[in-house]
Order: structure tokens, then C-alpha cells, then sequence
């Protein structure tokens, strides 16, 4: 299985940026997609999810409102679109993929399978 994250880069803030992650390996029916970052010094947290079977979708408070996780199953791909970007938004962002357990698909532990992390920096 590999999950490959793109689209980080160096942004404003108030800006927008489009992370990507294509998956392949294997078919994800009963899975959750999911995005983590980690900030320098900080633990890897959870920012959104969507589930595989119906497009079900899941967003940490701190971006509810602006981030919109959305997927191109023709693509196997998985979209995380990120409007009105904030310095804190700054950090690694992972992508990675478990089967779909309402109490654990938020959770580091819950996930199977992890992609490369992207750079997402945004400035002041």
C-alpha cells in the first residue's frame, strides 16, 4: 500500500493551499482517509477524515470551517483544500489510512498505513 501526499508549500496567512495524497495498493471499502500534522515540538494530531464507503467526513474543531476534505474515487485521491490558512496551521502534514471504527478514527493508533509527510508553512 502506498499513500502519497503533495501540495505543501509556503503560504501567507490568509492564504490557500490544496494537499493531495494518492492512494494505491489495495481497495479501501470500510476505511477512513485521514490527514495528521505535526508542528515542530509537538505531538502528530488529527485534522480530517473521510470515510471510504460514504464520503462521510471529519474535522478537528481547530479547523472546522475552513479546511474541506473531499476524495476523487476515479483518482483514488484524496483532497484536503485549506482556506484562510494561520501561522499555527504550520507543520508536517501526513496522510493515512485504517479501517473505519467510529472511537478509533481519529487516533494515531487507528491508522494502517501512513504516507510521507508534506511541508506546509504558513507565514505572518
Amino acid at each position: 500500500v502506498q499513500l502519497q501526499a503533495s501540495g505543501g508549500g509556503l503560504v501567507q496567512a490568509g492564504g490557500s493551499l490544496r494537499l493531495s495524497c494518492a492512494a494505491s495498493g489495495r481497495t479501501f471499502n470500510g476505511y477512513v482517509m485521514d490527514w495528521f500534522r505535526q508542528a515542530p515540538g509537538k505531538e502528530r494530531e488529527f485534522v480530517s477524515g473521510i470515510r471510504w464507503s460514504d464520503y462521510s467526513t471529519y474535522y478537528a474543531d481547530s479547523v472546522k470551517g475552513r479546511f474541506t476534505i473531499s476524495r476523487d474515487n476515479t483518482k483514488n485521491t484524496v483532497y484536503l483544500q485549506m482556506n484562510s490558512l494561520k501561522p499555527e496551521d504550520t507543520a508536517v502534514y501526513y496522510c493515512a489510512a485504517g479501517r473505519y471504527y467510529s472511537d478509533t478514527y481519529y487516533l494515531l493508533s487507528g491508522m494502517n498505513y501512513w504516507g510521507k509527510g508534506t511541508q506546509v508553512t504558513v507565514s505572518s
